[in-house]
């Protein structure tokens, strides 16, 4: 049920959207060298390697580690970066990876290949075999402002606690974030 759900909003937002997102590729073109996407390298579902795609908010020699453990993240953004950010705007391109199956709208946040220590405390706890997905539990409740140990116990309960109800719940507390623009760091 969640995956035929998966796939009837992507494709439906795919449409809808097809305007704003084409017209936010060309902005990130026109204001910054480089592609207009960004394909990071994350862990999936049983600790596969699949390649998302986000809209490029980062100049191209940025280095390759979560934003949040730069010492001065903001050096790095694009001209219109911050703004895409804090709109989650950058997050378009990830309807693809949805039809593709490699995440789900919602499930824990697919962290970056090397991010060792929260992929080992993922493990673990048994959150490695369910699909990530675009927002989750963590995510609602402090993104990246959460200490790992404390992102996985928010991903372990989401876990435990699945259910179709339970994402509904979590995509509209998402959306009221992205509208508030609560817990957006750039």
């Amino acid at each position: 049920m969640k995956r035929l759900f998966d796939l009837i909003l992507a494709g439906f937002l795919l449409c809808f959207l097809s305007v704003p997102i084409l017209v936010t590729g060309l902005i990130v073109k026109l204001t910054s060298e480089g592609s207009v996407l960004y394909w990071s390298d994350r862990v999936g579902i049983n600790n596969r390697i699949f390649r998302m795609p986000k809209f490029r908010t980062m100049c191209v020699d940025t280095p390759t580690v979560a934003t949040h453990l730069m010492k001065d993240s903001d050096i790095y953004l694009t001209p219109v970066g911050s703004f895409l950010r804090k709109f989650s705007l950058d997050e378009l391109p990830q309807l693809y990876t949805i039809l593709k199956g490699d995440i789900s709208f919602v499930g824990p946040r697919p962290s970056l290949y090397n991010q060792d220590d929260l992929v080992e405390l993922r493990t673990k706890k048994g959150i490695h075999e369910i699909i990530p997905g675009i927002t989750g539990w963590a995510q609602i409740n402090g993104r990246d402002e959460l200490p790992i140990p404390v992102k996985v116990d928010f991903d372990e309960y989401y876990l435990k606690n699945r259910s179709l109800f339970f994402d509904f719940k979590i995509l509209l507390m998402t959306f009221v974030k992205v509208v508030e623009r609560e817990g957006v760091m750039h």
